[in-house]
């Protein structure tokens, strides 16, 4: 039985703490040394899986999604699940440049709704203001 295939493995992470994926005891590349005090695999290992998302700009997105499913829901009288289908794409509308341009394609959207839109359309329309259009993320670290 070799040495490495007796050491103790590092402690589970506490509620809270990050998630590492690390390789079994023994396991690593040919040629690789002992690994030192100063030589953190965990460090290293994140830097290479971790995406930089404007997390910010994520989670104004989510809250206004979640908020005009809440309005379309109203709009239609029904659950999300029975309400039809409505395509509004954030990013497309940020890339119109004049508020009636916009408010165009929102109405085009919703030409099957019965009831009144043009205040979700004057809501929506105000709550993008000032967004920025979702760029892919970029890798950190590599």
């Amino acid at each position: 039985m070799s040495a490495a295939s007796t050491e103790t493995s590092a402690p589970l992470p506490t509620a809270g703490s990050r998630v590492f994926f690390q390789a079994a005891t023994g396991v690593g590349c040919v040629g690789s040394g002992p690994i030192t005090a100063g030589d953190d695999p965990v460090q290293k290992r994140q830097g290479k899986v971790t995406v930089k998302y404007d997390r910010k700009e994520l989670r104004k997105r989510l809250v206004l999604e979640e908020w005009i499913i809440e309005q379309l829901s109203e709009l239609y009288d029904c659950e999300e699940e029975e309400m039809p289908e409505v395509e509004i794409d954030i990013d497309d509308l940020l890339e119109v440049t004049s508020d009636d341009e916009r408010a165009s394609k929102l109405q085009e959207s919703l030409t099957d709704c019965y009831k009144p839109t043009e205040d979700f359309v004057r809501e929506l329309l105000g709550r993008i203001r000032g967004m920025r259009k979702l760029s892919a993320p970029t890798k950190k670290g590599l």
